[in-house]
């Protein structure tokens, strides 16, 4: 009988936490939030309950996931009460789910029809709440609902894209306004309007069947559709004239270059402080305007620590400013424009050399030439240079060069000179290296051309000369250098099995300084790394130690 009851009691206390957990399930579950947090478990069931269900598809480290979280909690907020239901799906953890529907992007957007799982229509990444509710509203309308009084669009300091259509029976069986429609569902972002009134396109000068982009009451571009027009390529006019000729990279611009359909960018990285900036500026922009379809101008302040990011991918420094490289956004192939002016010419001719596949692709290194080692003054390349510039039994003096720069080869003799004056010391390698053509992963202060010394030492240490240019000065500064490295350089007069390691790790107090030592031998400075471990360790295994 006690047995029976204890049976008795266990189930019912499970039935009370069943009972409390499917309680606190439907407490916290989440549709009875304004954005559904789905995932495997309920997705299904969201489908079968809303009619539209939209799902932002996110990776929780994205750069877009916080823009788009803000612009979904506002659109939610306005969509209360409708068919639509907005939701999202952690794709970081609901791995297999997003592998089921096939959501491969870091901010996929899917609409879900009628429970229609495996069809969704794709919703472009939305800037804001009001482009979600545009988008709505556009794929559910028609071209009609474009057709607006221009007057107030034509003065908007916001783009308008107006469409201008020979209707002989009504704006629906007109095959370029069902075109232009679908372009403006695709860009929820961009303002769209339809009109008929003659008047208005005989002011611009332009006949019917056209798209005209206005500004301000200005007529920013024209595109004259024909039969062969698809909306891809009406897009791209739009995308591309959208933006300015030459566009900053900021936080807010971003998205939209490297949304652009235009894969070719001409990047211009330039300290927008500068005095020449304005100059510079000018120059880029206006050689941009030749390229509006096939290059896309985009320029980069170097004075921007928010930046840091893309220099350091494109391995651009602050103080190699101004430069322009171009890449191609399918291949990552980057090519560097080879010239220290950079004017509307220069420009110019440098991205028609490119579109003509005629220019030089910028490489991490160059190939290693032959007999680099056998001339005075040493040939290094990309490959080459930590090799034999952290050689710990040469000291290394490096030119560091750019191939079209007049105080660059105004450096040539010198250097030749110093080679000849050093030729019978052995320890010494005088080099040179082009820094146009090599990546550099080194930090060197200052422009190019730059005189750097790498001392004979088991570290990393680079020092930049800034004397006066004259053999005489340099082999000066070289012997300076070497006899404060020689001092600095460790001495290894011992092998590792002298080492008498149960002297060092023979206790537990032993093994906790070591430890300790260690520790604060990462805090020193990167090129005494190595000679306060190994004096460390040699001091506790000495005697006494």
């Amino acid at each position: 009988m006690k047995t029976l009851l204890l049976l008795l009691g266990a189930t019912a206390f499970c039935l009370c936490v069943f009972v409390a957990a499917d309680q606190q399930a439907d407490k916290s579950s989440p549709e009875e939030e304004e954005v559904l947090q789905l995932k495997k478990g309920n997705f299904n069931r969201a489908l079968r309950k809303y009619k539209q269900l939209l799902v932002h598809f996110y990776a929780p480290l994205s750069g877009d996931g916080h823009r788009i979280t803000v612009a979904f909690e506002g659109a939610a907020a306005e969509l209360q009460g409708s068919e639509v239901k907005l939701a999202v799906v952690d794709v970081a953890k609901e791995k297999d789910l997003a592998k089921e529907l096939n959501v491969t992007g870091l901010a996929a957007i899917k609409l879900y029809l009628s429970g229609d799982k495996y069809n969704p229509e794709t919703c472009p990444v939305p800037q804001s709440s009001a482009s979600i509710l545009t988008w709505l509203k556009r794929r559910a309308g028609s071209a009609a609902d474009l057709i607006a009084d221009l007057s107030q669009s034509e003065a908007s300091e916001e783009l308008t894209v107006v469409g201008f259509f020979q209707v002989k029976t009504h704006l629906f069986n007109c095959p370029a306004s069902h075109m232009f429609y679908n372009a403006a569902v695709d860009l929820p972002d961009v303002n769209f309007a339809v009109t008929q009134n003659n008047e208005v396109i005989t002011k611009y000068g332009l006949t019917h069947d056209v798209v005209l982009l206005l500004k301000k009451s200005k007529l920013i571009q024209a595109y004259k559709m024909t039969p062969q027009t698809s909306k891809e390529m009406l897009i791209v006019f739009i995308t591309v004239y959208q933006m300015d000729p030459a566009t900053e990279y900021t936080g807010q611009t971003a998205t939209q270059i490297l949304a652009s359909p235009v894969l070719n960018h001409a990047l211009l990285f330039v300290n927008k402080s500068s005095a020449a900036f304005k100059e510079i500026h000018s120059a880029f922009n206006g050689a941009a305007e030749a390229f509006r379809l096939k290059i896309l101008f985009v320029w980069v302040n170097v004075d921007e620590p928010r930046n840091g990011r893309l220099m350091e991918y494109f391995r651009v420094r602050d103080f190699e400013a101004p430069l322009v490289r171009l890449v191609n956004l399918t291949d990552h192939v980057t090519y560097h424009l080879p010239s220290d002016t950079l004017d509307v010419q220069t420009i110019t001719t440098f991205c028609r050399t490119y579109l003509e596949g005629e220019a030089k692709p910028k490489m991490q290194s160059e190939p290693m030439p032959e007999g680099w080692d056998k001339t005075p003054v040493k040939e290094l390349v990309g490959m080459t240079l930590e090799k034999v510039g952290f050689n710990p039994n040469k000291t290394v003096f490096v030119l560091f060069y750019l191939p079209y720069s007049t105080k660059s080869h105004a450096l040539f003799p010198l250097w030749e000179e110093l080679a000849e004056a050093l030729k019978a010391r052995e320890d010494v390698v005088v080099a040179r290296i082009d820094a146009s053509a090599n990546d550099i992963n080194m930090s060197i202060q200052g422009g190019y051309p730059a005189l750097c010394l790498f001392p004979a030492l088991y570290a990393e240490r680079v020092v930049v000369y800034t004397g006066t240019r004259k053999v005489k000065d340099l082999v000066k500064f070289l012997d300076k250098e070497m006899a404060k490295a020689k001092k600095d350089r460790v001495k290894v007069n011992y092998s590792p099995s002298n080492i008498n390691i149960t002297a060092v790790l023979g206790s537990v107090c032993d093994y906790v300084c070591v430890c300790v030592c260690l520790l604060a031998a990462f805090k020193k400075k990167k090129e005494e790394f190595y000679l306060y471990v190994k004096n460390k360790l040699v001091s506790f295994a000495s005697p006494g130690g």
